[in-house]
């Protein structure tokens, strides 16, 4: 059952602010069934189209106390017996990344935000600095 949650997104679509529609704790279960670690997480339900199905934040992440190594795409979780290794797809990561791209190329900014973009393209760098005073 959702729960009221209206905390925006932001940067998920360039330009686009996307409010959740609410937000729902589910068990979360990695590892098999004699080394398995679960956790109740909490996700934010949103509709809007995107690359990823579920994305697992800072909280969810050390809730499973997990060791992530980006290079290799690779997470550790301490499991009920022994140490949990979740491998990632290169070929995956890359195929989700080009959706990314191409959805935000594609989608359409807000007016506001159109029209702000377009003001700052005409500003010189030193019309863009900030004053320290």
């Amino acid at each position: 059952m959702l729960t009221s949650s209206r905390a925006p997104f932001y940067g998920i679509v360039l330009g686009n602010v996307a409010t959740p529609l609410g937000s729902v704790v589910l068990p979360v279960t990695f590892g098999t069934k004699d080394n398995y670690r679960i956790e109740y997480i909490k996700f934010k339900v949103a509709d809007f189209d995107s690359s990823s199905h579920a994305i697992l934040g800072r909280p969810a992440l050390a809730k499973f106390v997990v060791v992530p190594h980006y290079v290799y795409l690779l997470l550790k979780i301490p499991g009920k017996t022994d140490v949990l290794t979740l491998h990632g797809d290169l070929k995956k990561s890359y195929d989700c990344d080009q959706e990314a791209i191409e959805y935000t190329t594609t989608s359409r900014v807000p007016e506001p935000s159109a029209k702000v973009l377009a003001a700052t393209h005409k500003l010189t760098n030193s019309e863009m600095e900030i004053s320290n005073q």
